[in-house]
């Protein structure tokens, strides 16, 4: 991937996860970057297909990243949580794909399509590390409920500029 790129990509994503989808224009990213707004058009067609690239490139980090700390020695709970507190630590944003999905219904179609297959798939992983002991059901159901916990409480920790809110359920999921 080229360095212009991925600069597009990163201002983006800051951008999206600051004020969501609709708050930024390829005219914003190219301003940011020094570039004209041609540039941004000739890595992204659409803005739609830049939507796409940085949502699939962040569940790539987010999972990366929670593999990683499973591999500390955390169990798999731990570690998805311990993945949502270091992301805030180090933006102090919330998940892109918690602001994206709260604005689902008015993003490009793709994107949206993006958005849901990344909450798909840390339901999916969250189911796979519960116990094998528990019923199907209430595995889907705990999966749920900790993945909600976990957006919830972000989504407070930035809004209240507090983490609190998410050490809480963090420590929480690790009781549990």
């Amino acid at each position: 991937m080229s360095d212009t790129k991925t600069a597009l990509m990163d201002a983006a994503e800051q951008r999206m996860r600051a004020g969501g989808y609709h708050a930024f224009s390829f005219r914003d990213l190219a301003d940011d970057l020094g570039i004209k707004s041609a540039s941004v058009h000739y890595h992204f067609r659409q803005k739609e297909d830049l939507g796409v690239a940085v949502v699939e490139r962040y569940s790539e980090t987010f999972f990366k990243s929670v593999a990683a700390l499973v591999e500390t020695g955390l169990t798999p709970v731990e570690a998805y949580a311990q993945a949502y507190r270091d992301a805030f630590q180090e933006s102090e944003t919330g998940c892109l794909c918690g602001m994206l999905g709260a604005e689902t219904r008015g993003l490009p179609e793709r994107v949206a399509l993006a958005v849901s297959a990344f909450m798909d798939q840390n339901i999916d992983w969250v189911v796979g590390a519960l116990p094998n002991d528990l019923p199907d059901e209430a595995r889907r159901q705990g999966a749920v409920q900790v993945v909600a916990s976990l957006q919830g409480a972000l989504m407070l920790a930035v809004s209240l500029n507090d983490a609190w809110m998410l050490d809480a359920i963090v420590e929480g999921l690790r009781a549990e």
